[in-house]
């Protein structure tokens, strides 16, 4: 009954920064546990960060700590991904998820957004 949608990928230099937005509609859609997720071409989608619906524990992966934060706003139902000091190797497909409990495991979210690309240029 969730419906997610992101915004806000598109092109950026090496060194930059973007911040990328879900907003999720549909019913008991702030129970959930959301998360960002990314995948490229030939590799597994990769698990970015995730925060419960109280905001309280935040989860990112390791490439990521320190250079993007993960914002949920309850208000508007609105998930948020701050990203910056942006690398190559970050270029891919960033997608939102929701779930019932904080994972890294994509297999453990119901709920999928459709995706938004994130390419960084040298």
């Amino acid at each position: 009954q969730v419906q997610l949608v992101e915004s806000g990928g598109g092109l950026v230099q090496a060194g930059g920064s973007l911040d990328l937005s879900c907003e999720a509609s549909g019913r008991t859609s702030n129970d959930y546990t959301m998360a960002w997720f990314r995948q490229t071409p030939g590799k597994e989608r990769e698990f970015v960060a995730a925060v419960r619906r109280t905001g309280g524990g935040r989860h990112y992966v390791d490439s990521a700590s320190g250079r993007f934060t993960i914002l949920r706003d309850t208000a508007v139902n609105t998930l948020l991904l701050q990203m910056s000091s942006l690398k190559p190797e970050d270029t891919a497909v960033y997608y939102c998820a929701a779930g019932a409990v904080l994972s890294v495991q994509a297999s453990d979210y119901d709920t999928w957004g459709q995706g938004t690309q994130v390419t960084v240029s040298s």
